[in-house]
């Protein structure tokens, strides 16, 4: 009980003598240490809130402003043409100033308002600037001068050593697209899937819809669109992700992977202290607004940074009609789970960040804890990964006072949630490919009780030393948790590393308070509604069908020599291994990003068009080389330009879906929309980009590669492709779907995306990364 001795700052008892109080110096500096840390936090956002907020201009450009107008005003010319006067009369009477102070408070007022129209006027412009998306639609290599003179304008209007957040003031609001140009996209999309009687009915839906309820829902869009930052991003959080029922684990949550080929330490605990302090050098770095800005690779074009805002302090709490994200400022701890038991781990003491060692120590001394879980404890967490309202349900009865709430917010308000497998994982012993894909599931829903699903994410920590996350979706989207994810690997192990007996480095403060654990007491009742939970969400995760597959033979490199986007190459290859896969084709689902505006998310590219379409039938058709290149290009060009469409607002599900809910909202019911909204997406896709390269060196550190991460499939019958392209010459493939389905089979499909693109590679390039496989295909037509 030592560390709950130290937690009291003063003690009391009443004697017949009187009030005995005792401090405890110790607890009091801890206090006293802790709130001058936040009190340094706040000083700090203050700072970063103004300099944001006069962004793209400078506080010390005030300063020259003013002088260059008290400078103009000594040499007897007015710069402001009476206006410094007008100021002057309407200034309160005072003895105390002289005539010729409040003629210098009076020009100090208006350099400042001079300064701040300045500020409104370049902040205008760069929006206009951000607006023009036309470099967008160029062709590789070739620059317009229209757009040759935006990107100096851009350079000139974006000011210096922009922090996080300063962009977000100038950048553009969503565009709501015209009713009929969304119906015409839709249309479009749909033809390939579709036999002709189909189609006409369809059309006909679209145009009785464009013509009468559409363009009520769109007044209404638009009016949603002068009022918010953005019209989509609010409707889509909530009816998306936090109104569903459904669990989120499997259904929501996605996974993020270690290194693949690398593990730094094979101890647990020592990779938790690098990992868990990378974590704490990030959020320091966020808090700074010390991070750069994301911006589109090549250009000075800025990306909205507002998802970044909670990724740390953050927690999914459930409601029985919908779910709430609440973000608290701050947490100096991690709520931690081991075999069945929960801990809070302080991160922080006397003011400061807890070394490596530190927390190596820390994490060690929860490791070796013998102490039994509390009945009911053990399986807790399976609340989070079952059905939504039987946990909100439970929260109600069971965690809504006394020690179980007590408890239960401290999980909630931590930094984030580390689980600490027992389990050995990666890419490892006699099986490699097949502890790959079961390394993959256990991040992905572990063992239905070891992850606290509404975190943020969870940082995953395994016997020997392998790690990898789990993130909650409905907060953000993956490139946001990719790059933290990027960032605690490389810091890891290139800037904190380890020393010679795999431990971290640095000392150890013998004064650290152990790690607290926590107390539940959780009744019959509750454990019943645990066990209810925990099937439903055993089920789930049993029927999950998981394949990772890390294609080595050719990667960006070959596809680039071929002229082709390698995203519509991945694309295209997909269709293909589908329809082999198949038979047929499905409406396909690629995430494309949004954030070139204000509080962006994401955008369908409707992956599956009638030039893919084309592609394929004329290949497995045995049509000649000639032909089919000619339609592969056609279809490549055709995937881009539905991508920049949907960067750039122009897409087509987003802009549906808010005129689906506006319609909702009135009462009126629209068999187009209706129908519209209910298409099922059996193939969803989905690129992970790798975003900090400069992080990585492939070329001394190739084996420090990262894996990525995957999700599950959105329908029953379907697949999850998840993808990212690593270098030159790696290419990562995670694919999901349920063993329910007896059409659908992960390892087979994986193998049948690696054929296509091979055969993609052969039909363009004259070099064969495989000949062997490739040549059979177009020799002997046999398909897998």
């Amino acid at each position: 009980m030592a560390e709950a001795h130290q937690a009291v700052a003063f003690q009391f008892t009443i004697t017949p003598e009187g009030i005995d109080l005792q401090l405890s110096h110790q607890a009091l500096r801890q206090v006293y240490l802790s709130g001058l840390r936040s009190w340094k936090k706040r000083v700090v956002r203050l700072k970063n809130n103004v300099i944001t907020g006069v962004y793209p201009a400078s506080p010390s450009s005030w300063l020259f402003v003013v002088i260059a107008i008290l400078a103009t005003m000594y040499t007897r010319s007015d710069p402001s043409m009476g206006l410094i006067a007008k100021i002057q009369e309407h200034l309160p009477v005072s003895d105390s100033l002289s005539v010729q102070c409040r003629t210098v408070v009076s020009a100090v007022l208006f350099s400042t308002l001079l300064w701040l129209s300045l500020i409104f006027t370049m902040r205008l412009c760069l929006k206009q600037l951000l607006s023009y998306h036309g470099w967008m639609f160029e062709q590789h290599g070739k620059v317009s001068t229209t757009t040759k003179i935006w990107a100096a304008m851009v350079r000139i209007f974006s000011g210096r050593q922009p922090l996080l957040y300063s962009y977000q003031g100038s950048l553009p609001n969503l565009p709501v697209p015209a009713v009929k140009d969304t119906v015409k996209r839709y249309l479009e999309s749909v033809r390939p899937l579709m036999n002709d009687s189909e189609y006409e009915r369809m059309t006909n839906l679209a145009k009785e819809f464009e013509g009468s309820l559409g363009n009520r829902l769109q007044w209404y869009l638009k009016l949603k669109a002068m009022w918010a930052s953005n019209y989509v991003s609010d409707w889509w959080e909530e009816y998306v992700y936090l109104r569903g029922r459904g669990p989120i684990m499997v259904n929501s949550n996605y996974y993020g992977m270690d290194f693949l080929y690398v593990t730094p330490t094979p101890i647990q605990a020592a990779r938790a202290g690098n990992t868990l302090h990378a974590c704490l050098l990030y959020r320091r770095k966020l808090n700074r607004e010390e991070i750069k800005p994301s911006r589109v690779p090549g250009l000075n074009v800025p990306l909205c940074a507002a998802q970044c805002e909670r990724i740390f302090n953050t927690t999914r709490i459930p409601g029985e009609e919908t779910d709430s994200l609440v973000h608290w400022q701050d947490s100096e701890y991690v709520a931690v789970f081991h075999r069945g038991r929960y801990f809070r781990l302080w991160l922080y003491h006397a003011g400061r960040m807890l070394s490596p060692r530190e927390i190596e120590h820390q994490v060690q001394s929860i490791i070796d804890n013998p102490s039994p879980p509390a009945p009911g404890e053990a399986k807790l967490a399976a609340l989070t990964a079952g059905d939504r309202i039987p946990w909100a349900q439970a929260r109600k009865d069971f965690f809504s006072s006394g020690v179980n709430k007590r408890s239960l917010d401290c999980i909630e308000k931590a930094a984030f949630f580390v689980a600490l497998d027992d389990d050995e994982q990666g890419m490892m012993g006699d099986d490699p490919a097949g502890n790959l894909d079961r390394y993959a599931k256990s991040l992905f829903h572990g063992k239905c009780y070891d992850r606290w699903f509404d975190k943020s994410f969870t940082v995953v920590l395994y016997k020997n030393g392998k790690n990898g996350l789990n993130a909650e979706h409905s907060w953000a989207d993956a490139p946001v948790m990719a790059h933290l994810w990027e960032y605690v690997m490389t810091t890891d192990c290139f800037q904190l590393g380890y020393n010679e007996e795999g431990h971290c480095k640095g000392e150890v403060d013998s004064s650290l308070p152990r790690p607290q654990r926590l107390t539940w007491d959780i009744s019959a009742e509750c454990q019943e509604h645990v066990e209810r939970s925990l099937a439903v969400a055993q089920a789930l995760a049993d029927d999950i069908d998981f394949h990772v597959y890390p294609i080595q033979e050719f990667g960006k490199g070959a596809i680039k020599k071929c002229k082709i986007s390698p995203d519509a190459f991945i694309q295209i290859a997909l269709q293909l291994a589908y329809y082999r896969n198949r038979g047929t084709f499905t409406l396909t689902y690629e995430a494309s990003m949004t954030r070139l505006f204000r509080e962006g998310r994401t955008e369908t590219v409707r992956s599956c068009t009638s030039e893919s379409y084309a592609f394929v039938k004329a290949l497995e058709s045995g049509e000649s080389k000639e032909v089919c290149r000619h339609l592969f290009r056609a279809a490549a060009e055709r995937h881009q330009n539905l991508y920049r469409m949907a960067m750039t607002g122009a897409g087509i599900d987003r802009h549906l879906l808010c005129l689906y809910i506006v319609s909702k909202y009135l009462g009126e019911e629209s068999p187009f929309l209706k129908e519209v909204l209910s298409d099922t997406w059996r193939l969803s896709t989905s690129q992970t980009p790798l975003q900090q390269v400069e992080l990585f060196d492939f070329v001394n550190h190739p084996d420090y590669t990262t894996c990525g991460g995957g999700f599950g499939p959105v329908a029953d019958d379907g697949y999850g492709v998840s993808y990212i392209i690593i270098g030159d010459n790696m290419i990562n493939l995670h694919i999901s779907s349920k063993f329910s389905c007896p059409q659908t089979d992960s390892h087979k499909f994986g193998a049948q995306i690696v054929q296509a693109m091979k055969d993609l590679l052969m039909l363009t390039s004259p070099e064969k990364p495989d000949g062997s496989k490739t040549e059979n295909h177009f020799q002997n037509k046999k398909h897998l």
